[in-house]
């Protein structure tokens, strides 16, 4: 299973497109973040409201489910960018050169073929709702807007897709073991390396933030 990739860029154009293409990528997935967060004070709000005033919020329920589809899917292609949808990477992972990449163009080609299907499928849902006027069964939300949300980030995903693909192309043709704009999986080494790095320096920083915080309390004049 793809635990960590690493995705490298230099100066060509399909690196200054995957670049300005995850920027936009990361804007959905902190829209989506939100929703989250907006949830969870909706969900405290609920809870206290029960308890202490008998008052739940007036279609909570209705409020989730039409939630969940921005929880799901706007970080759908920031994921698929950086390696971390799930995979088999048994015999993937024991490829090199232009063979991986052959295979990578390969089920990245299915994947997309399988995203536009779905793509094509969540519109109609999506048309089917805002022309009929669906909505939830408590206090009558449309359902469209939350419909629309799954095509939107279906056909941005299309776009990351395409990307890699022109990558992986990109690199059967140069033959280079280093791709750009294409997740690179680490290897259990590399990965258990980065991940000790990254602990290491976090307890570097709280050891200087507890240094300057008793420095700062030793400064401080007697009263």
């Amino acid at each position: 299973m793809a635990a960590s990739a690493t995705v490298l860029e230099d100066q060509s154009s399909l690196s200054r497109i995957d670049r300005l293409f995850f920027q936009l990528e990361k804007f959905l997935t902190l829209a989506g973040g939100i929703v989250i967060l907006l949830l969870v004070f909706l969900a405290v709000t609920n809870v206290l409201g029960r308890w202490a005033f008998n008052a739940p919020i007036n279609g909570y329920i209705d409020w989730v489910e039409q939630s969940m589809a921005f929880m799901a899917f706007m970080g759908i292609a920031f994921t698929q960018r950086l390696g971390g949808h799930i995979r088999m990477d048994i015999v993937v992972g024991m490829l090199k050169g232009r063979t991986l990449w052959v295979v990578e163009l390969i089920s990245t080609f299915a994947m997309f073929v399988l995203i536009l299907i779905l793509t094509y499928g969540s519109y109609l849902h999506f048309e089917r709702a805002f022309v009929n006027g669906d909505s939830s069964l408590d206090i009558d939300l449309p359902v469209w807007p939350a419909k629309l949300v799954v095509p939107i980030a279906f056909s941005i995903l299309s776009l990351r897709l395409l990307l890699q693909m022109w990558g992986y192309v990109r690199a059967i043709i140069q033959g280079t073991d280093e791709p750009v704009a294409v997740p690179l999986i680490e290897d259990a080494a590399t990965v258990a390396a980065r991940e000790a790095a990254t602990v290491e320096s976090a307890i570097i920083d709280a050891e200087i933030a507890l240094k300057k915080a008793q420095d700062s309390n030793d400064q401080e004049p007697l009263k």
